[in-house]
């Protein structure tokens, strides 16, 4: 869809906002912006304070903290139809970032300037439902993420995000590398486990790819009902 037709539509692709009174439809669509971003853009990052609320009409952002030693963890991806928590707690909070966003795939988003955000959380209680509503959810995933990360094996845990990277597909485009970042470990510990998967037989790698050839023992590993 090209920036004109999203600009004088794109409240309609966000259920929660798309109850909210026409007025306040117009408000938004009135005051935002459509940007877009090439993929492998950083969007946002540490030390910046956001300018405005993004929501995400098309493509991926993955939101990653990178630590002071250079490991990172992905927290987190922002789909079209989303918005970020992060940068609304910033906005709430009127912080500065402490983590950064990237484009994933080519993205575009409607820019709704801080200005208008704020009004509209302080006078619309249907705006406010939505923001507090996608805040609470993605708090709720990110409590899920750091219990895995502290308290699940790292074999459970990798067996778990091989089969969520293949989706109905046998074959993953990703490196050692990438994997680490997801699952938040070292790339040494990945390799070692997925040595050990090999081993067993159930996969295989290859430059840049690795094919699930045994997704039940994976399924089973993960926990995953069959």
């Amino acid at each position: 869809m090209n920036i004109a037709s999203l600009q004088d539509s794109w409240v309609e692709r966000f259920p929660g906002l798309s109850r909210l009174d026409t007025p306040t439809k117009d408000l938004l669509l009135s005051r935002s912006t459509i940007i877009e971003v090439p993929a492998g853009t950083m969007i946002f990052g540490p030390g910046h304070s956001p300018e405005n609320m993004l929501f995400l009409l098309n493509g991926t952002v993955r939101v990653q903290q990178v630590s002071e030693t250079g490991h990172e963890i992905v927290l987190y991806r922002i789909q079209a139809g989303e918005s970020c928590v992060l940068t609304t707690a910033c906005l709430l909070a009127y912080d500065d970032y402490s983590a950064e966003g990237i484009s994933e795939t080519d993205v575009q988003a409607a820019a709704v300037p801080r200005v208008v955000f704020d009004d509209l959380v302080a006078q619309s209680k249907t705006f406010r439902d939505f923001v507090f509503a996608a805040f609470s959810k993605r708090i709720t995933d990110l409590f899920l993420m750091i219990d895995e990360v502290a308290f699940q094996r790292m074999d459970v845990r990798l067996a778990d995000k091989l089969i969520a990277l293949a989706g109905q597909d046998d074959t993953i485009a990703t490196t050692h590398q990438k994997l680490s970042v997801e699952l938040g470990t070292a790339r040494e510990v990945i390799s070692r486990q997925l040595q050990e998967f090999q081993r067993r037989g159930w996969i295989e790698q290859a430059r840049g790819h690795i094919n699930l050839l045994k997704r039940d023992e994976l399924s089973a590993l993960a926990g995953h009902n069959t």
